[in-house]
């Protein structure tokens, strides 16, 4: 995760040093700028779009929550929220902070602030970059945003045989391009996809798989492997009855008795 860009906002300066001190011992935490009032502090978050700002309640003029109310969408960045009464909470809250610490900051309570912010900034760092693939996908398949996010969440396409497979893994989301997968085997519920010289894993079953793969170009030749027809570079006929495929890149591949037929009609086509 990248370091979050933090800003202070405290009418007494002695308060905005020693806070920017114990924040400069913490990882992950860059002070990038110290405001002395509310005007001070739109007019820094405009210029600098910090992830994170420390922001004094009581001040005067433009309070701390008068700061939040004039902010920008687009420059909303976290709020902790400091006051030396904590009767403020709840309206902290009702303004959506990520929390809020009591003066003077005990060390303990300013830690379990940046972690709550942390937490926060990871989660919105996620979606951003899911929306960010969502578009990106959307300009590549021309599908809708709904239709994106039911491949995602199913990991099946909505109609016809798709030009790429969405494979989910963890918060990050892959698209193979179908073209590019050389075969498939299976792992008990999660299949293998070997694909421009790295495998991936799809929690799917080999049934499922085989329906959004086009069978004029994929060809199933064992019970847990399919393959590309167009990267088999040859073909060897074992003393059992069954073949053994080479694929191009070097992989082989051994062709059931039950899968034969089907591989002998695609080498003497």
């Amino acid at each position: 995760m990248n370091r979050m860009k933090t800003i202070i906002v405290d009418d007494e300066s002695l308060a905005r040093r020693g806070l920017a001190l114990r924040l400069q011992q913490i990882p992950g935490v860059d002070v990038i700028a110290e405001c002395a009032n509310g005007q001070q502090a739109l007019d820094a978050i405009a210029e600098h779009s910090p992830d994170l700002v420390f922001l004094d309640i009581q001040m005067p003029g433009i309070d701390g929550f008068e700061v939040v109310r004039k902010l920008q969408a687009d420059h909303m960045p976290m709020v902790i929220f400091v006051t030396a009464f904590d009767q403020y909470a709840v309206d902290a809250f009702k303004v959506h902070a990520v929390d809020y610490v009591l003066k003077p900051i005990d060390d303990d309570r300013l830690h379990e602030a940046i972690e709550r912010a942390v937490a926060h900034h990871r989660q919105e760092e996620s979606e951003r970059a899911k929306q960010r693939l969502m578009e990106l996908m959307m300009g590549m398949t021309g599908a809708s945003a709904s239709t994106i996010e039911e491949m995602v969440q199913n990991g099946t396409p909505a109609s016809g045989w798709p030009d790429k497979l969405v494979i989910k893994d963890g918060s990050d989301i892959h698209l193979i391009r179908t073209a590019d997968i050389h075969w498939v085997d299976a792992a008990g519920d999660y299949m293998c996809i070997h694909a421009g010289g790295e495998t991936h894993i799809m929690r799917i079953t080999m049934k499922e798989l085989e329906k959004m793969l086009n069978p004029s170009q994929f060809l199933r030749i064992h019970r847990s492997t399919i393959v590309n027809k167009d990267f088999i570079s040859g073909a060897q006929t074992l003393g059992n009855g069954e073949f053994m495929l080479s694929l191009e890149g070097g992989a082989q591949l051994k062709v059931s008795r039950g899968f034969r037929e089907r591989v002998r009609e695609l080498l003497s086509a």
